[in-house]
């Protein structure tokens, strides 16, 4: 494969905030600790063996989860490794989404193991394991239940409620059998198909499944997956949850940092609460919003309440019931895990950004903010279109009828600009308006009024001669605007919308091959993946 590398300052695609963090900006460096370099990482080693994680207890908790799920492989043998003060992590976290969702799923994985290997190069006293912590109590289902292949939206219907990971695993029957119709018959397809399949309906819950799935595709490659919602967690938790729910630590400091970051001109990101904590029902299933109302706290959207006394019991009693939200999530994953950098997407980036008041209230290192890379995959179908219409893919950036104008213009055997025309058109009008103002000053005026209607006549011939010529071009304008819609679907990037197995059933393993070696996430840029 060929590999090129765009800085992310010329893909318009990005956000300021994105471009702004991964280029190093001045003015968003006090929102984090740690460079993104290789040589930050001893500092960040450094600050994080104070926070004195209870390695014991992650290990003991992750067994368990493995066990339960039936797996093994070299990623429970990496779990034994987090025993030892030497050993760290780096880690991902999404969404159980739909057969992973969109590819940038999987981007964020490939990341993470790319820099577990750098960092095991670079630091051969210190062992490092790649985490996925998978978000199993997020109760969103619209946005994880469908996926996107050859174009074709795969939905899970499921008339459940309250956290994802609770849902049940035999409800994706509809879904599986759509992917496999989809998939085809071909022995790749048959092959990723079966251990898709394999990974759902081998666990009760979804949330299990989803674990599986990416222990499927990259526990050779040491990654250690994780759900949150195990109580053990919940416990050592229980003592922010209670600062967090009595004293409402987060929200004013959040809420700064926010105003500090629209102040430079971003805009802020999760919207901070009051109390920042769900609270789970099993029958019915629920992950609701926990309020204060004066001495009481209030579960929305239920009958439950409860004084104060009462919620320090629960809490102490049941803290396997509340559940963080996205404010709280950063915090929680940094005191289990002996983490040192969190790998994730522009957006991610954008709300960890407002929370390193909110870590250093709470006592917790905050780790480095790693942009994950980004990737544009071209296979040979698309590369032969390009060839054919000698185009660039750098071209496609750009709105598609931008593309085919500068298209058009420049294939085409004729003059179709009026430039020329519209520049001596004034010059004879000024030279009219002249001999007019002369004369009488108020009849300057209407002669270049009579010119801007001459002016826009000439403009829209233009337009005619463009469109004529167009007509020619017909076949190559529909390519164009095919290649476009398969490399940015929607008007966006590919990586937000496809997923993997669009590139998998040609390249097979070869895919996460290459992925895993291109993607240095230590490295700016929209890595763009092509045939030779």
């Amino acid at each position: 494969m060929k590999i090129e590398r765009i800085p992310f300052v010329e893909v318009p695609q990005f956000s300021k905030r994105d471009v702004a963090y991964a280029t190093g900006s001045e003015d968003l460096k006090p929102f984090y600790n740690y460079p993104v370099s290789l040589e930050a990482f001893r500092e960040v080693i450094r600050d994080k063996t104070r926070d004195n994680t209870d390695r014991d207890l992650l290990v003991d908790t992750l067994e368990q989860q493995y066990a339960d799920l039936g797996l093994a492989g070299e990623a429970p043998a990496n779990l034994q490794l987090l025993r030892s003060r030497q050993t760290f992590t780096v880690i991902t976290a999404h969404q159980p989404s739909l057969f992973t969702g969109p590819l940038y799923y999987v981007l964020k994985i490939c990341s993470a193991i790319n820099l577990a290997r750098q960092l095991n190069e670079a630091y051969p006293e210190q062992q490092f394991v790649p985490v996925f912590i998978s978000g199993a109590e997020d109760h969103d289902f619209e946005e994880v239940n469908h996926t996107y292949l050859y174009g074709n939206r795969i939905e899970w219907e499921n008339e459940g409620a309250g956290p994802v990971g609770k849902r049940l695993s035999d409800t994706l029957g509809s879904a599986l059998e759509q992917l496999k119709e989809i998939l085809g018959d071909r022995e790749t397809a048959r092959s990723v198909y079966a251990r898709i399949e394999r990974a759902y309906t081998s666990h009760e819950t979804y949330g299990m499944g989803a674990l599986a799935l990416v222990h499927e595709l990259f526990g050779k490659h040491g990654v250690v997956v994780a759900d949150m919602s195990h109580r053990p967690f919940k416990e050592a938790f229980r003592h922010i949850m209670e600062r967090e729910l009595f004293d409402s630590v987060s929200q004013p400091l959040i809420e700064e940092a926010q105003r500090q970051l629209e102040a430079l001109g971003y805009s802020g990101q999760a919207h901070a609460r009051d109390i920042n904590l769900f609270y789970l029902t099993e029958k019915p299933a629920g992950r609701n919003r926990i309020v204060r109302e004066g001495e009481r706290f209030r579960i929305l959207d239920t009958d439950l309440e409860f004084s104060t006394d009462e919620m320090r019991r629960e809490l102490q009693d049941h803290p396997e019931r509340f559940s963080p939200n996205v404010v709280m999530r950063p915090l929680y994953q940094e005191l289990i895990f002996p983490n040192l950098a969190y790998i994730g997407g522009g957006g991610e980036i954008a709300y960890w950004l407002e929370r390193k008041q909110q870590f250093a209230a709470f006592g917790i290192n905050f780790p480095m903010l790693v942009r994950r890379n980004s990737a544009l995959w071209i296979d040979r179908g698309n590369q032969k279109k390009l060839d054919k219409l000698g185009l660039d893919y750098r071209a496609l950036f750009r709105d598609a009828d931008l593309i085919i104008r500068d298209y058009v213009a420049e294939q085409s055997e004729n003059e179709l600009s009026l430039a020329d025309e519209l520049a001596k058109l004034e010059s004879l009008f000024r030279g009219i308006a002249e001999k007019a103002e002369r004369i009488d000053p108020t009849l300057a005026k209407a002669v270049m009024g009579e010119h801007a209607r001459q002016a826009k006549a000439v403009e829209n011939l233009e337009g005619r001669i463009r469109r004529t010529e167009k007509q020619r071009f017909e076949t190559a304008m529909n390519q164009i605007r095919g290649l476009r819609d398969k490399l940015f679907p929607a008007n966006g990037l590919q990586e937000r919308y496809d997923n993997f197995l669009n590139f998998y059933l040609q390249e097979g393993e070869q895919l996460f091959e290459v992925l895993i070696e291109e993607l240095d996430p230590l490295q700016d840029g929209l890595v763009v993946v092509m045939p030779d």
